[in-house]
């Protein structure tokens, strides 16, 4: 397995595979996580000796912290899933800016820092770091307010704590940027979790797509990386023979 960072798995691409059967193949594969997943499906990995790298928040893609009216119910119920990870042993919660809808990426950047600063003092307290996740707004999410590497990188800036970090999507960045590894290098202080997935399409991660994922994971290694790059691409192959060779390929 890689000297460094670790392997892990979103559930939602694998909707025919019950979780426990997907958490048990994983297993065998050498991967130490499947992620994603709510508080009631928590246990049924953890029975099987992984962990959930990334659980679900409460925020949802389109609505986010973006917009002040919204903070009345997320910051609250942010803080009630980062004391549950707590409990439970879990490292990272998910959460999203939300869409722009009219709203100037830099009211929307402060607006963001506002709410996600009033995390802080309980994501330090209970050593859980909360994630933004980096998606495509020209594809997948249309009207994504965090669709670029700079605007999370300089939203990490203004919350100022280590226990807020980016998400960082290989495949979603592709789409919005490209120049995935220089990327990488210069803004590894501000990622700690990455997603993959085949581009286009966000299937494997293959000969079929136009990402060599092994030179994608040297660099990640050469930050000095000792989080997680969970599989997220939706097989149009036999799923399990898909992830298997998925983690192979991002084993350096």
């Amino acid at each position: 397995m890689s000297s460094s960072f670790r392997h892990s798995v979103c559930k939602w691409c694998y909707p025919s595979l019950p979780l426990e059967s997907l958490a048990r193949a994983a297993r065998e594969m050498g991967v130490d996580s499947v992620e994603l997943l709510d508080p009631a499906e928590w246990p049924v990995v953890q029975r099987l000796g992984l962990t959930c790298a990334m659980a679900n928040g409460t925020t949802t893609i389109t609505h986010g912290f973006n917009r002040r009216e919204h903070h009345a119910q997320y910051v609250p119920t942010m803080i009630d899933r980062i004391r549950a990870c707590a409990a439970a042993g879990l490292p990272n919660v998910i959460c999203f800016s939300g869409n722009r809808a009219g709203l100037a990426d830099e009211q929307g950047l402060e607006n963001c820092a506002i709410g996600l600063r009033q995390l802080m003092g309980e994501a330090e307290r209970a050593k859980v770091t909360v994630f933004m996740e980096l998606l495509n707004s020209r594809v997948d999410h249309p009207d994504y307010m965090c669709d670029h590497t700079a605007w999370g990188a300089e939203l990490c800036r203004r919350v100022g704590s280590e226990r807020f970090k980016l998400l960082y999507d290989i495949y979603h960045m592709q789409i919005m940027e490209g120049d995935v590894i220089r990327t990488i290098q210069a803004n590894a202080r501000y990622i700690g979790h990455y997603h993959t997935g085949g581009c286009p399409g966000r299937h494997e991660i293959d000969d079929t797509q136009e990402l060599h994922y092994p030179a994608i994971m040297r660099a990640i290694q050469a930050t000095g990386f000792t989080g997680f790059v969970a599989q997220e691409f939706v097989p149009v192959n036999d799923p399990l023979t898909s992830l298997r060779a998925a983690v192979q390929r991002c084993t350096v």
